[in-house]
């Protein structure tokens, strides 16, 4: 573990690295670590002792960036909400002439990014939404994403909470298919879900069309 930078002066190098670059190399091996660990166990199976171990770091080096057990698992959550929010925006054309057009490559970059990285896949959606407020607040968060991405196609609604509202259902929705897909192994076509999913979010939205 990591218990030789006690010896060194604040500034210095050592193994080749800046004070903060082995912070930073500590963080990422911390979260590295949650990530494995979180995606193969449940949440109440993980200790800190755990992650450190796997993370080859000291605790007193774990309380440097997180407060607890949750704090980590919160955090790692947001990152890896965060990295598939971006992939499914990238995925998304600039411009759409129907919500066919925007919904199917949307839709295609979550399964395929979920069925590639299913480590992942079962934190974002299987641990950490034991966390019932955490889960809430992270559907309005999508549902706020989804939104700027769907306005592309269907324009900017005069009926703002009929707009949110229906949004908020298809986030909710689109997550508890992939939850159950998820519990069942993966085993149905990444294409077919892809494709259930576009039919699900064009039927929702048809009517602010």
């Amino acid at each position: 573990m990591d218990e030789g930078e006690g010896k060194v002066g604040r500034g210095e190098t050592y193994a080749g690295q800046s004070r903060q670059e082995r912070t930073a190399d500590r963080r990422s091996r911390i979260t590295e670590a949650a990530l494995e660990l979180f995606a193969s166990r449940s949440y109440d199976d993980v200790t800190v002792a755990d992650v450190c171990a796997k993370a080859k770091v000291a605790k007193r080096y774990f309380y440097e960036h997180f407060a607890d057990r949750a704090d980590l698992l919160i955090t790692v959550h947001r990152e890896q909400n965060d990295w598939l929010l971006a992939g499914v925006s990238a995925a998304a054309p600039a411009r759409a002439d129907d919500l066919d057009e925007l919904l199917r490559p949307m839709m295609q970059a979550l399964v395929g990014l979920l069925h590639e990285h299913p480590r992942r896949a079962r934190v974002i959606y299987i641990n950490a939404p034991r966390m019932e407020l955490r889960r809430r607040g992270l559907l309005r968060t999508d549902a706020e994403v989804f939104g700027r991405l769907i306005r592309r196609a269907v324009g900017r609604q005069r009926d703002r909470i009929r707009f949110e509202r229906t949004l908020l259902a298809l986030v909710a929705g689109v997550s508890e298919v992939v939850i159950d897909w998820l519990s069942r192994g993966m085993t149905d076509s990444p294409d077919e879900l892809a494709d259930h999913l576009t039919q699900l979010a064009r039927s929702l939205l048809a009517p602010l069309v």
